[in-house]
């Protein structure tokens, strides 16, 4: 792959993840503002199915015809088992604060999710992610999934989202409090774009 990937998410918090990977995985990648691709108010309508596989795809067939380039994009949520598996795809708009953005709606949507499980004691949750790729040769998929348990007091400053609450079985602690690298071993994202990058990988061998 000779010309760049372009990562198509306006999440700060995701191109931290993200970026890293694609390097180490020797792929070079620009994200949207490197792109020039301006935001636009058609973005918020993109993600409007009802799984993470359509709106990933959704979102990746979007800006690769708006970039003109090879794109990557993702959609993923949490599934909280006492909420029958909402917020789900709705994660990021769970708490209906369309006025918010940034940490701002992170709280908003952690207030929400806090609000939701009052009173139930089954706080089984996990994170899952879907990653697309495509391209003018063809599109492809991956999924990843941690599992964890949702806690009422957020610890750590690491991460975004529901991160702080969320307390993944694996590492014993949140993800808040999870470093970018431990993170990355285990999360639902990690395991999904590990495993769109060795798609990628054998595609172009």
């Amino acid at each position: 792959m000779t010309a760049p990937l372009l990562l198509a998410t306006r999440s700060g918090g995701k191109l931290r993840e993200l970026k890293p990977m694609f390097a180490a995985a020797g792929i070079s990648v620009i994200d949207l503002a490197e792109a020039g691709v301006a935001e636009s108010p058609d973005e918020d309508g993109i993600e409007r199915f009802g799984t993470f596989e359509e709106n990933a795809l959704a979102k990746a067939r979007y800006f690769h015809a708006k970039g003109g380039l090879a794109t990557i994009a993702d959609d993923s949520g949490l599934e909280v088992a006492a909420l029958g598996g909402a917020p789900g795809v709705r994660s990021k708009r769970w708490s209906g604060r369309t006025d918010l953005t940034g940490q701002a709606l992170d709280d908003a949507n952690n207030a929400a999710l806090l609000a939701a499980l009052a009173g139930k004691s089954d706080r089984r949750a996990r994170y899952v992610c879907v990653a697309a790729f495509v391209s003018d040769g063809g599109e492809l998929t991956a999924r990843g999934v941690t599992d964890g348990t949702i806690v009422d007091a957020p610890a750590g400053a690491h991460g975004f989202g529901y991160d702080p609450y969320f307390v993944s079985r694996e590492l014993g602690v949140t993800f808040g409090e999870a470093t970018r690298v431990a993170k990355e071993a285990i999360s639902h994202r990690g395991r999904a774009f590990r495993a769109l990058i060795a798609q990628m990988t054998r595609k172009v061998d």
